[in-house]
């Protein structure tokens, strides 16, 4: 299909908006971010600075005013002297003080702040004074709704709504008392809203620090997991394919050994099987650590060999009967089409009980194998007739490694058993059990035809 580069293209549909003007990302609102961030990062190590400032900016703003006034000598403390009384300057200082001063606590103490600086309210207003510090039961307010228990919430908006109410009450005839009334009950809805919004917006951050946190744990544990899963898988490999390969190479060794005096050609033949034998181990190794490696085939690499399965059984059993137990092969029903997972389940499950046979067994031992496969079923059966004909084997048939576990293990993966021991008759004898009905409910052994072909 020929293409037309000259032809004008369509521009781009710009998206809605565009990413720098977002509000988050104006440099105002980053440097406003970055300075939060760093005075909660100083609020953390020395949180007293932060309620000694409050209290300093809460003294200036609304203390000193009230004392400059005081100061000019011309009678009048507000615009409102003609209702409320006139202290002196060590009085007003005084009510200040217990006005003011308890905001140091706020945060640490804040139901304490709030009932002390109440308190001194609901004193100032039995005295008939007004001060500008009254704004003082606001913050308080506002620091119990953020920091303090929100049960004893209603009872402070309820005296604070009281102590304001008194205020709204002695207020000149020119102001009316619903109209104040409005502003000062104002004053407290926005100070319990600003808390809660404030609360709630901590809340919801330290809940997302929290699921991030356990995301991360969660995310490290499933990945220790993943790792001791594929350790175990490797060793469970190495195990079938080293030892087993050994195994072989030691009976040839020691049977060459021995007939290299009686029969020379027979030691030759030992050792050229022995070459084979730790040729095939050194390429399943290769194949193993190239896999592990996780590298990119690009054209020119080799390809990796696959798996074996239960058409290479023949093979595993002439490399047996080469170090010298004599092994009869049998397989029924439909062995060919299963699954590839499922044919190297059962290729390894052989390959570690011959191991086994050989191991323990001797070169002399006789091993009936067979592999059938029967509806939904396929069974291993694996006897041995031990050191010699009709004796009885004492003892594990395997040591303590990855031999049995690890045969339980791959039969486990299709909801199979495996079960291993002495023979009443003598020997050793293996039964493997592996269910072929996949999750859906289809047959392995009907349906991996078309899958493996593909």
């Amino acid at each position: 299909m020929n293409i037309d580069d000259t032809a004008p293209r369509a521009p781009a549909e710009d998206p809605p908006f565009a990413e720098a003007e977002l509000p988050w990302n104006h440099p105002l609102a980053r440097a406003l971010s970055r300075i939060g961030r760093r005075l909660k990062r100083g609020d953390r190590r020395h949180p007293w600075i932060l309620d000694a400032a409050v209290t300093a900016v809460v003294a200036l703003l609304f203390c000193l005013p009230d004392l400059v006034h005081d100061g000019d000598g011309d009678g009048r403390h507000h615009p409102f002297d003609t209702e409320f009384t006139h202290l002196s300057l060590p009085g007003t200082l005084a009510l200040q003080a217990g006005l003011v001063l308890p905001l140091l606590w706020r945060r640490r103490r804040p139901f304490l702040a709030f009932a002390v600086i109440t308190a001194v309210l609901i004193l100032q207003l039995a005295l008939g004074v007004w001060l500008r510090a009254d704004v003082a039961v606001l913050i308080a307010l506002y620091s119990l709704v953020l920091h303090g228990e929100l049960r004893r919430l209603p009872l402070a908006c309820a005296v604070t709504a009281g102590a304001l109410g008194l205020v709204a009450v002695r207020l000149p005839a020119g102001v009316h008392v619903l109209d104040a009334l409005f502003f000062l009950f104002s004053t407290i809805t926005a100070a319990v809203a600003l808390g809660l919004a404030v609360r709630i917006r901590r809340g919801q951050l330290a809940v997302l620090r929290d699921r991030a946190t356990r995301l991360e744990v969660e995310r490290d544990q499933r990945s220790r997991l993943a790792a001791a899963a594929e350790r175990t898988r490797v060793a469970r490999e190495m195990h079938d394919i080293v030892g087993h390969n050994l195994s072989v190479i030691i009976t040839l060794a020691d049977g060459g050994a021995y007939a290299s005096d009686l029969a020379p050609e027979r030691g030759k033949q030992a050792l050229l099987l022995i070459g084979d034998t730790g040729r095939q181990a050194l390429g399943e190794l290769r194949r193993m650590l190239g896999v592990l490696r996780e590298q990119t085939l690009t054209p020119s690499a080799p390809e990796l060999s696959p798996q074996p399965g239960i058409g290479d059984i023949d093979a595993l059993c002439e490399r047996i009967r080469a170090a010298g137990p004599v092994v009869v092969h049998r397989g029924s029903g439909k062995l060919g089409g299963l699954d590839r997972g499922v044919q190297l389940a059962v290729y390894r499950i052989v390959q570690e009980a011959l191991t086994n046979a050989l191991k323990h067994g001797g070169p002399e031992t006789h091993v009936d194998l067979r592999v059938s496969v029967e509806k939904t079923l396929l069974h291993i059966d694996v006897h041995d007739t031990g050191p010699g004909t009709g004796t009885v084997r004492s003892g594990p048939h395997d040591d303590e490694g990855h031999g049995i576990p690890g045969m339980r293990e791959r039969a486990a993966l299709y909801d199979g058993t495996v079960v291993a021991g002495p023979d009443p008759d003598g020997g050793w004898t293996l039964r493997a059990t592996l269910d072929l009905t996949p999750p859906d409910g289809t047959d392995l052994a009907s349906s991996a035809v078309t899958g493996g072909a593909a």
